[in-house]
């Protein structure tokens, strides 16, 4: 924790509490014309131009000869990055060139060290059935998905040639895979052929969605697309054996991407104190919990679908009526909604993963996780005014922020009253963060290759009270190999969480210092205008505190 180290420093940040609050001063819509800010809003449309590959054969062309090609381009948009000055445009318009640099130093990081389409199998997984509850897909992807999520069936004449075209990008790029994969990370080589495996059946469940009704065309596109896959399955299969190198990046390249792109102002040895803090905090709660619970009639989970139907329409009920009359943040009319579409059903207790668990014993701490689908409705429903927020950032940079907040606010409402009246519940808030803690913790050691991914997924299952992690072992492998494929995925529910709370200290110490109520309405309504962006410049815009972003600036790219 940092404190202002002057009188002279504190003043400063009085000054900008004041800003804040009075209305239409300092607020991310509030961009004052910028000859110099235009500039970099048309920089950012010409990188995220060069930023997707041209294409070989019809896939976008990872060949290395083209990336070292390419490369100078990079070096181009970079340098006219660096040339800008933004020293004295506004708050907002400085974050939005610190986010443009940060996706530069991400291209240029994945060009360097991580590499997903020479080392990561999973890279080149196409087909996507559903919607990721953040603004992108978790983890590392090629530029060409196929989203079939997106689809309405019975497909429309149009839909299909639509799909038959998307579809056709499948057999050149798992014929391009053997030739760009050269890395010899044995566990994600492993793991990722999972991920290969399952677009095949994802195929044969569209093949079989279809039907008789498919056109030619797409009928020859899925028969392509599944012959191409079955191709790419055998080679990563007869390549295994060979693989016998580490997959995580290591101790001072994850430091540097966690500062350098993601914007986490902690090391990997921060990283490390934080979760096991977090771990042991989330199970000394529980237990104190279950000491004050000890005369409670025990949890009773759901045991038939009607029984789980009820219990969800409750607890979504609970969740929007507390938000809504405890002032915590604006309800919109998107919200409700948004939530209802993600409720669950009901699952027998011999297949129920982790977080079936915790849902069939009250869904509503699960529910306030799914904050997340709030921000992809706002994101939907009222993009922001700034084309550098509007989308997703590249490179899952919006992680601490996403994840973090999600988390967070598990905590946070729990704290705020709304299990009042629900005793039990609130030992579901603290195993949730326990096996958060416990997973990203495994992850830390897992790129400090220090554990391999099956080791860091022990730490995973033996930290999780009660179990829970040892029911199903699917959720596991998917989940540390996620955080194996993306430094600093797994410990950003826990990073993010603890920079969102540091946040909202310094805002509420802020309005203290002022003679100002705290509402924690405003807070929040606060954070979704900023947008989906890393904590530490949300911070920055939300309270002028700017000693993160000092620290996040002070490495250049090597």
């Amino acid at each position: 924790m940092q404190f202002p180290s002057s009188r002279v420093t504190l003043i400063r940040h009085l000054v900008f509490s004041v800003l804040l609050i009075m209305p239409g001063l300092v607020t991310s819509a509030s961009q004052p014309d910028n000859s110099d800010y235009q500039d970099l809003l048309a920089l950012f449309a010409e990188w995220r131009t060069f930023e997707t590959p041209p294409l070989h054969d019809g896939a976008p062309d990872y060949r290395a000869a083209t990336f070292k090609s390419r490369y100078a381009g990079y070096q181009k948009l970079r340098a006219r990055l660096e040339a800008m000055n933004p020293e004295s445009w506004s708050v907002a318009q400085q974050v939005d060139w610190q986010l443009v640099r940060a996706e530069m130093n991400g291209f240029d990081f994945n060009y360097r060290v991580l590499q997903p389409w020479a080392r990561d199998p999973a890279f080149y997984q196409t087909l996507w059935t559903y919607r990721s509850d953040v603004p992108a897909h978790e983890g590392p992807t090629h530029h060409a998905l196929v989203e079939l999520w997106q689809y309405e069936f019975p497909l429309s004449p149009s839909a299909q040639n639509r799909l038959a075209r998307e579809l056709g990008v499948i057999p050149p790029l798992m014929a391009q895979a053997p030739k760009n994969l050269t890395g010899n990370a044995r566990d994600l080589w492993i793991t990722g052929i999972r991920n290969i495996r399952n677009q095949r059946g994802n195929l044969d469940e569209l093949a079989a969605r279809v039907g008789d009704s498919a056109s030619p065309a797409l009928q020859t596109a899925i028969t392509k697309a599944q012959m191409a896959t079955d191709e790419l399955v055998t080679w990563l299969e007869a390549e295994a054996p060979s693989k016998t190198g580490p997959s995580g990046i290591g101790k001072d390249n994850y430091t540097w991407y966690q500062q350098n792109v993601h914007l986490v102002p902690l090391t990997w040895d921060d990283e490390v104190r934080l979760l096991k803090r977090e771990l042991h905090r989330a199970w000394s709660s529980l237990k104190l919990e279950e000491h004050r619970n000890r005369n409670l009639p025990p949890s009773k989970a759901a045991s038939s679908p009607a029984e789980y139907d009820a219990l969800a329409d409750n607890a979504a009920s609970r969740v929007m009526d507390f938000l809504e009359e405890q002032k915590i943040l604006t309800v919109k009319d998107y919200m409700e909604p948004a939530l209802r579409e993600h409720l669950g059903t009901f699952v027998p207790e011999d297949e129920r993963n982790f977080f079936r668990i915790t849902s069939h014993h009250d869904p509503a701490p699960l529910f306030t996780h799914f904050y997340h689908w709030f921000e992809l409705a706002r994101m939907d429903r009222e993009p922001h005014i700034s084309p550098i927020r509007r989308g997703a950032l590249l490179y899952n940079i919006f992680d601490s922020r996403n994840e973090g907040t999600a988390t967070g606010v598990e905590e946070m409402f729990m704290h705020a009253g709304l299990y009042d009246d629900s005793p039990r519940s609130r030992e579901l808030v603290w195993i949730l963060l326990a096996q958060r803690a416990a997973r990203g913790l495994g992850s830390l050691y897992a790129h400090a290759n220090e554990m391999t991914m099956e080791e860091a997924g022990q730490v995973h299952m033996e930290w999780t009270p009660r179990g829970w992690m040892k029911t199903e072992k699917e959720l596991l492998i998917f989940e540390q190999h996620l955080y194996l494929r993306q430094p600093g995925y797994g410990t950003s529910y826990v990073t993010g969480k603890y920079l969102l709370e540091q946040t909202l200290a310094d805002y509420a110490r802020q309005r203290e210092a002022l003679g100002e109520p705290f509402q924690l309405g405003a807070f929040f309504d606060r954070l979704s205008a900023i947008g989906n962006i890393p904590i530490a410049l949300t911070r920055w815009e939300m309270t002028g505190l700017d000693d993160d972003v000092t620290l996040l600036t002070s490495e250049k790219v090597p």
